[in-house]
């Protein structure tokens, strides 16, 4: 961050009190999505009823969702405690390069998976005759898509992210004039923003619209109707709500840090917007919103989804019997 205020902003704040806060703020992000993100792929993959679009997609977005507490906040912590990056060498060149780039990795595979979440809920909802739109093949094709689709367009990381040596220690630093002779880096980040979080916003608020305006009017059935198509509606209607709220959540999260990335990366070193106290505290808080989201998604699933918990229950039921017999 471009800001100069960083050093005295929180001047009156104990200095230990502060990196207490941070460490505890940062471990619980990482358990809690270690185990919350762990719970959701092991429910999906031992649960055959479960192996559907939707759920495949929710499991790919547990998967991306790992990725930041294990290469992101290791590092982050050790960073913090140590003042410098702890690993030189090659090691430490792979591990700084690595770090970042899989990191940033996990919010664009979980936009794609949200996209794709929302275009199965939809023809689910608006045309329900209609045979799927995403197969399971099909959808293990798009996973595998969004996986190298977020590697190509974060490459430019893998060659700009370096380990530089100062008298105080290494640091692991963006170096994007020096990597691509110029200052496009605003450039490609606002892109990448557009193109990856706006787009898709405006996209996904259209056809939520377009899915409630269809429930309202929808014709509820009647005593006539079948139990199966009552079923078929009420699984519906329970997958919407999870979806919904991991897509509401998902952007709560990460709009607000977007728009400020946006406005530090396009602000000259000297801005007095940036170089404040308030846009520096403020751009903290929006920081750890878009990090908790990793591990607010596996929550969500498991309060809004009936299923998840009585799947996790006869995991634990199963494991709780295994260790009594050994």
């Amino acid at each position: 961050m471009n800001t100069t205020a960083n050093g005295s902003c929180f001047s009156l704040i104990n200095p230990e009190a502060l990196k207490i806060g941070l460490t505890v703020a940062l471990s619980l992000i990482l358990v809690v999505s270690l185990v919350g993100n762990s719970l959701i792929v092991l429910i999906v993959y031992k649960t055959p009823t479960l192996r559907k679009p939707i759920n495949m997609l929710i499991a790919n977005m547990a998967i991306s969702d790992l990725l930041y507490p294990i290469f992101f906040v290791p590092a982050r912590l050790a960073e913090e405690h140590a003042g410098s990056w702890l690993i030189g060498g090659t090691l430490g060149q792979a591990l700084c390069k690595l770090h970042s780039f899989l990191s940033d990795l996990s919010s664009l595979v979980s936009i794609q998976s949200l996209v794709l979440i929302t275009v199965d809920r939809f023809v689910a909802v608006v045309v329900p005759l209609r045979s799927p739109l995403i197969s399971r093949k099909l959808c293990l094709f798009f996973i595998v898509a969004s996986w190298i689709v977020a590697m190509a367009v974060h490459s430019p990381y893998l060659v700009a992210l370096k380990l530089v040596k100062y008298p105080e220690g290494l640091r692991c630093e963006l170096l994007w004039q020096e990597a691509f002779q110029g200052n496009t880096y605003p450039n490609y980040f606002l892109a990448c923003a557009i193109v990856f979080f706006y787009i898709p916003f405006v996209l996904l608020v259209i056809l939520y619209s377009i899915i409630l305006i269809k429930l309202k009017t929808q014709v509820h059935p009647g005593e006539q109707s079948a139990n199966a198509e009552e079923q078929r509606a009420r699984r519906n209607r329970n997958a919407l709500k999870m979806a919904t709220a991991i897509v509401v959540v998902f952007f709560i999260c990460w709009i607000p840090f977007l728009s400020n990335a946006i406005i530090d990366s396009f602000s000259a070193p000297d801005s007095l917007i940036i170089s404040s106290c308030s846009f520096y505290r403020y751009f903290n808080v929006t920081f750890f919103m878009a990090y908790a989201n990793c591990a607010i998604n596996p929550i969500i699933c498991l309060i809004l989804n009936s299923n998840y918990r009585q799947a996790l229950k006869r995991l634990v039921s199963c494991c709780a019997a295994d260790a009594v017999e050994h």
